[in-house]
């Protein structure tokens, strides 16, 4: 299995259009390939080995070289006998590099052994720092760990999936075409965060981002959700359905805003801040309701004017002006905007 990262020369992420692209350049090699946008990509090349007389890191260097000559974009490669030890050698790797984790038991466990428990894919937060309390703070310990153990600290099912994957197993398929049900990005502050000012403009900025990236890859989300951590490490986690599908930033930061305001958090001390797109779906799929407000129309022209300058110039080209304001600041909520004094109605 490769997992491949696509970063352009001077490490900013591809544009939607260059990642079709590149997708194409590895279907040069193996049909058997997920796309994970926005930059991305598990390969099964088992099927390739014979018909181009090398293996896997062969077939690596072959598709880092054509990115490179045909696309302008490094690719940083990991190799393994799933998807998961493919994963975790990627993310070992330094940019533009080849990485493969050697076959074999013994040499999978030296791989695998004093690398935190946080580095297995699908070991969230929560899940690290239950295993942690009770020292299981490596990879190498969750092994040696036994089975039912996990399963008392984690449920029957968790713990079974964590103990196979200390162990290197992924029984996971590589499945070509699969869409992502849901799509995240979180903010953490440099310190506890009282000032619900500086909350919103975080909101604002996850929000605008998830958007972009949305449409990047062609998807829309039914539901918005929110996850708070506080100073203590505690959660709050609430979920809004959203009026209709859609990647709108304004419409995705109206809800965030909805969801930040009805925790009232007056005086929390908030960690950090996360949104994750829930239930998405293809953007051709779904359906738009139609307004006669012009305002509207115009919104959605200028995201995708900002779309095209931000795949042009770069994801950090463009950015909501409220993200640069002064601290303290609020950003106004969507809507109509009050004029200000000396400001002539019309």
């Amino acid at each position: 299995m490769l997992h491949i990262r696509f970063r352009t020369v001077d490490g900013t992420p591809v544009s939607a259009g260059c990642f079709e692209q590149l997708l194409g350049l590895l279907a040069q090699f193996t049909p058997v390939i997920e796309a994970l946008p926005p930059d991305a990509a598990l390969a099964d090349v088992r099927g390739a080995l014979r018909y181009f007389d090398r293996d896997a890191t062969g077939i690596a260097e072959l598709v880092r070289l054509r990115a490179l000559a045909w696309h302008g974009v490094r690719c940083t490669i990991g190799i393994g006998a799933n998807p998961l030890l493919a994963r975790m050698a990627a993310q070992g790797a330094a940019p533009g590099e080849i990485r493969a984790v050697p076959e074999g038991a013994p040499a999978v466990a030296a791989f695998l052994d004093r690398r935190p428990v946080s580095a297995l894919h699908g070991v969230g937060p929560a899940t690290a720092r239950a295993l942690c309390a009770y020292g299981l703070d490596s990879v190498g310990r969750v092994a040696a760990a036994p089975p039912a153990t996990l399963q008392r600290i984690l449920g029957a099912r968790t713990g079974r999936i964590v103990y196979e994957r200390a162990r290197g197993i992924d029984p996971t398929p590589v499945t070509p075409n699969a869409a992502a049900r849901s799509m995240g990005a979180e903010h953490r502050f440099v310190h506890d965060e009282l000032d619900p000012a500086r909350r919103r403009r975080a909101l604002l900025s996850l929000a605008d981002g998830l958007g972009a990236r949305m449409r990047a890859s062609g998807q829309v989300a039914r539901a918005l959700t929110l996850t708070v951590r506080y100073a203590d490490r505690s959660t709050t986690t609430r979920t809004r359905r959203l009026d209709g599908p859609t990647a709108h930033g304004p419409a995705l930061t109206e809800a965030a805003y909805a969801l930040h305001a009805a925790l009232g958090l007056q005086r929390a001390r908030v960690r950090s801040v996360a949104l994750r797109a829930e239930d998405l779906c293809r953007a051709e799929h779904a359906a738009r309701q139609l307004t006669f407000d012009p305002s509207d129309d115009k919104a959605h022209r200028i995201e995708a004017a900002v779309d095209r300058a931000r795949a042009r110039f770069g994801t950090a080209s463009v950015r909501p002006a409220a993200t640069l304001g002064q601290a303290g600041r609020t950003p106004p909520p969507p809507g109509p905007k009050p004029l200000g004094r000396g400001v002539n109605r019309p």
